[in-house]
């Protein structure tokens, strides 16, 4: 392998990392579990680190000089960025936020915006080569519409019902029996990471689907921000935008019709956009 040829993108995210070597001969890729530098910086470490390894074993040869781009949830600023690179056994390395990825990969250099909605959610719009994101605060403070969110409000509704302060459907009844009633329910909340909520988020859409109308409350609250979202980043009707992520089946049809006439299927994936800036960064290292 000739090593000019060769380049490292990884797009990590809460629920997902995907890494890929990019050779003169083809590319292996291998995929991890989730990771957010933010919520859990060592866990984090630990899942890039197996996947560097992983894909240094397959290709049988060592990666430390390779160029490496990685798109990573939890990159909140430069210092996390910066952290990451320090930690990793790679020489020449560029850690930034995973929103950069998910636009390059779905719009490559066209005008337009995306939302993104898997664990964690963000929205961004690229007009002119210029990138600006919104949202993606972690779930404590933000992330609405997400996975996450969308697993802890069901959960939340679910204790509201038990007390009579929401109505009682099935499906909240359900959930309250399989987590073992209130007390299970804040136990469970007590020691959950975000991606731990977001695996009730399927069950929210499907009672959705089936008339819940708590359920669905939720998505058409999750909707009402995505739209809102978009008008702050400056989006214009005429613009296309790119709906991504493991939820983005879920909103569609609750969107207002301007962002559902909009929707275009993206490009390429979030991977797609790592390996894009991870050309433009080798470049930059020659």
């Amino acid at each position: 392998m000739d090593s000019a040829q060769t380049l490292i993108a990884v797009d990590a995210g809460g629920s997902t990392s995907r890494f890929v070597l990019v050779t003169g001969e083809g590319r292996i890729e291998h995929r991890g579990t989730g990771a957010n530098v933010f919520t859990d910086f060592d866990a984090a470490l630990e899942v890039l680190w197996d996947g560097i390894h992983a894909l240094g074993s397959r290709a049988r040869r060592k990666l430390s000089e390779v160029p490496a781009y990685l798109a990573l949830a939890g990159v909140i600023d430069a210092e996390v960025g910066q952290r990451v690179a320090r930690a990793l056994p790679l020489m020449r390395c560029r850690v930034e936020e995973d929103w950069r990825a998910s636009v390059v990969g779905a719009l490559g250099s066209a005008d337009g915006a995306v939302i993104n909605i898997g664990t964690g959610s963000f929205l961004a719009r690229q007009e002119g080569g210029r990138l600006q994101a919104l949202g993606g605060h972690g779930l404590i403070l933000g992330d609405e519409a997400s996975g996450a969110w969308l697993g802890r409000s069901y959960l939340t509704r679910a204790l509201h019902a038990a007390e009579g302060l929401g109505p009682m459907t099935p499906a909240l009844d359900g959930l309250l029996a399989a987590k073992g009633g209130m007390s299970g329910i804040v136990g469970f909340a007590s020691r959950a990471r975000p991606s731990d909520f977001a695996e009730i988020a399927p069950q929210v859409v499907t009672a959705a689907q089936n008339g819940d109308a708590v359920a669905q409350a939720l998505i058409e609250e999750g909707a009402a921000y995505l739209d809102r979202a978009l008008g702050a980043l400056g989006w214009r009707g005429h613009e296309p935008i790119c709906l991504q992520g493991g939820l983005s089946e879920a909103y569609a049809e609750a969107l207002s019709e301007p962002v559902r006439a909009a929707l275009i299927p993206p490009r390429g994936s979030a991977l797609d956009g790592a390996v894009t800036l991870a050309e433009r960064f080798a470049e930059e290292a020659a």
